[in-house]
């Protein structure tokens, strides 16, 4: 998967690295390139968990797909929080009386 995609994953793993450091900043840019890696994860996934439910090891898939992730996350720990959408900063305007 990683060599396959490799740019894809070269650039996003520069902007992991950003979005650890300030994500306030950098939630947009990590929302927007983190669902290409998502698409490419679960393609991944699926390919890897498909074919062990044709082989007749269904009763292992779950267990095989928590293993994936468990990778995944292990390259990317702040994968999670794709799709996070930030705050708007909320105004207070003071009551006079």
């Amino acid at each position: 998967m990683l060599e396959e995609n490799k740019e894809v994953f070269d650039e996003f793993t520069k902007i992991h690295f950003e979005y650890s450091l300030d994500p306030d900043k950098h939630q947009e840019v990590f929302n927007k390139e983190g669902e290409k890696i998502i698409i490419i994860i679960k393609d991944y996934e699926n390919r890897l968990c498909k074919s062990s439910e044709k082989a007749g090891y269904a009763n292992y898939t779950g267990n095989l797909a928590e293993k994936f992730q468990t990778e995944v996350k292990s390259h990317f720990p702040l994968i999670d929080h794709i799709g996070i959408i930030p705050k708007p900063k909320m105004l207070i305007k003071r009551i006079r009386l």
